[in-house]
């Protein structure tokens, strides 16, 4: 399994420098998210980082700046997003969107999978069909080109369950940015699920 990093929703003076470590780690990919920036604010901030960490950052909103700054993808937020040429993972909240996204992104986020740590309130459906999930997941062909990655309350302690329903990673904002040490929490986790393996997918 992989671990993909979501940033913190507003200014954080530690994430510059943690975020260096989280890539010199081997971190693939880093979703920036900055819901209350706006472009110009979001372009200086990106402008700022060294270039040679952009093809690793993935932006959600603002979908021009991806292509613009040579940033390794977008994340796709609405129709206008969604048809940027630079648009390369999406986040869905029921299976019909996610059966109906598979092939079209390199990444799909899906969620809540636990309550979240950061929202309050937000937490799957005490109905959700999870074993329907899993059919999903792990009946794709073993060749599809899209990962799946669970988001919402991902913890350590989450990460098995993850697993079985046959998610590719997992993506985590709360449980590294709300830690004391979040390097740490990264290390722990990304630690975790690789000794997981990778999931199996039908022939």
């Amino acid at each position: 399994m992989q671990i993909t990093v979501i940033s913190p929703e507003s200014d954080d003076p530690r994430e510059v420098r943690i975020l260096e470590g989280f890539l010199a780690e081997g971190l693939e990919h880093y979703h920036v998210r900055k819901p209350g920036w706006d472009e110009g604010r979001t372009e200086a901030w990106l402008r700022d980082l060294p270039v040679t960490w952009r093809p690793r950052l993935v932006l959600h909103g603002h979908a021009g700046l991806a292509a613009k700054l040579g940033l390794g993808g977008s994340h796709a937020k609405d129709a206008g997003d969604e048809a940027s040429n630079a648009a390369i993972a999406r986040s869905c909240h029921d299976l019909a969107a996610l059966q109906r996204r598979l092939g079209r992104y390199r990444a799909l986020f899906f969620g809540p999978v636990f309550p979240s740590l950061t929202k309050a309130g937000y937490a799957p459906a005490p109905d959700f069909p999870w074993d329907k999930l899993q059919a999903v997941l792990t009946q794709r062909p073993s060749q599809s080109q899209t990962r799946v990655f669970a988001v919402g309350g991902i913890t350590g302690a989450g990460l098995p369950r993850c697993h079985k329903l046959g998610f590719d990673g997992v993506a985590v904002l709360g449980a590294v940015w709300t830690s004391p040490d979040p390097s740490g929490a990264f290390l722990t986790l990304r630690d975790a699920a690789a000794a997981l393996g990778a999931v199996r997918h039908a022939a």
